[in-house]
């Protein structure tokens, strides 16, 4: 199964992804594959994060499920930066947040959203955002008791 022929054949996958999804060095692409049981398929089903080249972030990420000897798309997300894995038989997709101002480099927090596969589709099951510490100038020294 070859995960790049996969993202670049998908309809589902926008145009946007698809321009991004060139090799960054001879013939390696950005794409994080992995394999698991997130849909109670048959076959594993495969989830591709593709990436970009310099600074690996999360431009689009999909999960594919087997059906009749072929794939089809059964999730995306592509609001980067977004990451998809697999956590326990659960799909959980993780969403750098920026607030104005941040640099690339430097996202305020992020939103893990963990989905689970029932009735035919993935559902939001979790939520949860985490803040990132932020250092802003120098701590006070602390002044001693008289």
């Amino acid at each position: 199964m070859n995960a790049v022929r996969l993202v670049k054949d998908d309809p589902k996958v926008s145009p946007a992804v698809k321009r991004e999804l060139k090799p960054c060095v001879a013939d390696e692409y950005p794409v994080d594959v992995s394999y698991g049981n997130l849909t109670g398929g048959a076959a594993d089903d495969v989830v591709v994060n593709v990436l970009t080249c310099g600074d690996a972030v999360g431009v689009g990420s999909y999960v594919y499920r087997e059906r009749d000897g072929s794939y089809e798309n059964v999730f995306k997300a592509e609001e980067p930066p977004v990451y998809a894995e697999i956590d326990r038989g659960d799909l959980v997709v993780t969403k750098q947040v920026y607030d104005k101002g941040d640099p690339v480099s430097s996202p305020s927090g992020e939103n893990v959203i963990t989905y689970r596969w029932a009735s035919g589709r993935f559902s939001e099951k979790y939520r949860t955002h985490n803040d990132y510490g932020k250092v802003v100038g120098d701590s006070p020294s602390p002044v001693p008791a008289s």
